[in-house]
């Protein structure tokens, strides 16, 4: 009796391929999802790269203004 307790290969064959389909574009949604991730990730390191580099300048501005303004001394009176 052909067929009797067997599955037809070519079942098992498609549906692995199908199961293997499935897997494949869920891969693919997770690893877009993940760029677009990394891309918005990449826009606020950008954006705080440059807010240090002006907090940075402007320090520096600062503490060269400190070093050239004329030392704080009593007024005479004291």
């Amino acid at each position: 009796m052909a067929g009797c307790g067997k599955e037809n290969p070519m079942s098992d064959e498609t549906s692995r391929i199908t199961q293997l389909e499935e897997i494949i574009a869920h891969q693919s949604k997770t690893i877009e999802e993940l760029s677009d991730q990394l891309t918005e990730q990449w826009k606020i390191v950008e954006q705080v790269r440059a807010k240090l580099d002006r907090l940075t300048e402007r320090f520096l501005s600062l503490e060269e203004q400190s070093l050239e303004a004329p030392a704080v001394t009593r007024p005479p009176h004291y």
